[in-house]
């Protein structure tokens, strides 16, 4: 008589409980994580809060806009997602790859991947935070309007994000430690910086430097937030150029990044 043959076991796939204990373990290293946590949700509500005291009221040429609502606003959002997506977001990968996290997870029926999707979704709500602050504080403080367009701005903010995720995702990727990590996402962080408006309006740069600032991710958030702002429609050019570094981060990222 036969052996009875034993039936195959189907593989184990983690459900919503482990993806939730994965996304809580990821907001809990955030929080720990006391530079990564206030850089980028108190300097530019700090930044913002210098630019208010200085000229919160002084109207820009040719708008309806205030200082803060042309520069100073547009230009902290995009500070907190690019700290938050260029900087903090790469430096956790490549330390749980310098660590052997994510190779240890590769023999697990919680993939990799799962710790990628976690951490991008903590950071998106550390994002949340810091936007919502720097808002709260320009419209408490300094009478700041909402955005004229708001839909618009709701898809900028979307699209920025993509965009400087996509950007740190390429940090992640090509950086070898969690220090070159930090240090190349900082770099690049002054960098779209510089030449996006951070530290002055892009209309006193020359017209090439002013041109490369908005198809770069910082400069093309800025840039589309004040026509947000302003109750009118952000140029096509802003919104591809986010389009187009979310799409290129996600394809190196996917050829290049090293799960150890």
């Amino acid at each position: 008589m036969a052996a009875p043959v034993a039936p195959a076991l189907r593989p184990h796939r983690p459900g919503p409980r482990a993806g939730a204990l994965l996304l809580r373990a990821e907001l809990c290293s955030v929080a720990r994580d006391t530079a990564g946590l206030v850089l980028p949700l108190l300097m530019p509500t700090l930044i913002l809060v210098m630019y208010g005291m200085q000229a919160a009221d002084q109207p820009v040429d040719g708008t309806d806009l205030s200082y803060l609502e042309a520069f100073g606003v547009p230009m902290a959002i995009a500070m907190v997602l690019s700290l938050i997506g260029v900087v903090n977001m790469p430096s956790f990968l490549a330390a749980y790859r310098h660590a052997g996290v994510l190779r240890r997870l590769g023999v697990t029926p919680l993939r990799p991947s799962a710790v990628l999707v976690a951490q991008v979704v903590a950071s998106a709500i550390q994002s949340v935070v810091g936007i919502a602050l720097a808002l709260g504080v320009a419209v408490w403080a300094f009478d700041v309007a909402l955005p004229g367009s708001l839909w618009w701005a709701l898809l900028v903010l979307l699209l920025g994000a993509a965009g400087l995720y996509g950007l740190g995702m390429i940090v992640a990727a090509v950086a070898p430690t969690p220090n070159a990590s930090v240090a190349i996402g900082m770099v690049t962080f002054f960098a779209i910086g510089a030449v996006g408006g951070m530290f002055g309006p892009v209309s006193t740069f020359p017209d090439t430097v002013a041109t490369i600032g908005g198809w770069l991710p910082f400069g093309a958030v800025t840039e589309a937030l004040r026509a947000a702002w302003a109750g009118a429609v952000p140029e096509p050019r802003h919104l591809l150029a986010l389009a187009v570094v979310a799409l290129a981060g996600l394809l190196v990222a996917v050829r290049t990044f090293r799960w150890s």
